[in-house]
């Protein structure tokens, strides 16, 4: 547990930088001058590479079990990348590091990931990711709220971009500490694993269908917030702020379902999604209510798969092959968000109903698909 708090840890400070920066992305993007299409191309060529490139970096990982080297490495490219934005006037120059952003968070996820599936074998994988979900939800949650700050007394959001360096700074010295606490995390996992042929069952590849739906119909937050800014339904300052209200229940949501799913297994992610599935019923209307609904259930759904969704992976994969499980459940996760949210930046320029339809659709037709994968669960 108390490494699992330490990585939460620094996953509060990154997130605090990281998750600021994209609550301002969208707006930040539209005063450059970029269109709905550039907005929600990004998002999803950013959680393309952010994702697809995890196969890569799950796969180094297992060959060279260097988990520390490749988590530093990525924390240092995706952190650093934030700040940055401070810097540019034009946005092609943000798009880069917005995606650059992404592609740090690919190379150091798969690796941290196997080295919590280690700790949370003896206190719950739902928990354990759980807790470190919430704990990525304080800084989430925090970090919006002072850049909102920053805005509503400065007005810069090159300022307010800049500001982030100091979280970045202090999530990698934090890093850097747990590195030389924790040198061999593999160790943590005391439980003999069950033996198996190495190969990834048909349960994980039904599962991985079944969340690519809810990726592909799970509008990321810019597009929200450039919807919220074209419309003129918020004032600037107060984007981040229903950004940081999203973050707290995120992490609520992550501790409930967490500690479901060590109970229920898949079944309470099944609840989850049916719950946050009609979130872009609300969050793409007019009106300011309907769009704080909308928020909270898109927080719910964010908050139950950011926990329940790793959790599942480890409890699914051979432990040897846990880095490759990890990388290709993310690479297939990521490739879904592209296509889906490149596909609702175009709709949102053309049909917002369209864009409704297609997201409330795709997320329920995961449904039948969890239910099947949980029977397989059990079997396991």
């Amino acid at each position: 547990m108390r490494f699992i708090l330490l990585l939460g840890f620094v996953s509060l400070l990154a997130d605090m930088t990281y998750e600021s920066a994209r609550s301002l992305t969208g707006p930040y993007l539209a005063i450059l001058g970029a269109s709905g299409t550039v907005v929600g191309v990004t998002a999803g060529l950013g959680e393309l590479l952010g994702y697809g490139l995890r196969f890569f970096s799950g796969l180094l990982t297992d060959k060279t079990r260097r988990y520390w080297l490749i988590t530093v490495v990525g924390y240092v490219v995706n952190l650093l990348a934030v700040p940055l934005l401070a810097l540019t006037h034009h946005w092609p120059i943000a798009v880069a590091l917005i995606i650059t952003e992404r592609i740090g968070k690919s190379i150091r996820t798969p690796a941290r990931d196997v080295m919590l599936s280690h700790a949370t074998a003896t206190v719950g994988r739902g928990w354990g990711f759980a807790i470190h979900e919430a704990m990525d939800q304080i800084g989430a949650m925090t970090g919006p709220l002072i850049v909102m700050i920053v805005l509503a007394i400065n007005g810069s959001y090159r300022y307010a971009f800049a500001v982030l360096a100091i979280p970045a700074i202090m999530a990698i010295t934090v890093l850097l500490m747990a590195r030389s606490i924790y040198p061999h995390p593999q160790k943590l996992e005391t439980q003999t694993p069950a033996q198996g042929d190495g190969k990834l069952p048909t349960a994980f590849w039904l599962y991985l269908t079944a969340i690519g739906l809810v990726a592909a119909g799970f509008a990321d937050y810019p597009l929200i917030a450039y919807h919220i800014k074209q419309r003129n339904i918020f004032a600037d300052k107060w984007i981040p702020l229903l950004y940081a209200i999203a973050m707290g229940l995120d992490g609520l949501a992550a501790l409930l379902f967490g500690r479901w799913y060590d109970k229920k297994k898949l079944l309470s992610l099944a609840t989850a999604i049916a719950i946050s599935s009609l979130f872009a019923i609300f969050a793409f209307s007019l009106s300011p209510i309907a769009i704080v609904i909308g928020i909270m259930l898109w927080s719910i759904g964010m908050g139950a798969q950011e926990s329940i969704i790793r959790a599942a992976v480890a409890d699914f994969v051979p432990i040897a092959k846990r880095g490759t499980g990890y990388g290709i459940f993310n690479a297939g996760y990521g490739i879904c968000w592209f296509l889906g949210s490149a596909l609702m930046g175009v709709l949102y320029d053309f049909s917002l109903t369209s864009l409704i339809v297609f997201s409330v659709l795709s997320q329920t037709a995961s449904l039948p698909l969890l239910i099947s994968t949980q029977k397989h669960f059990a079997e396991k």
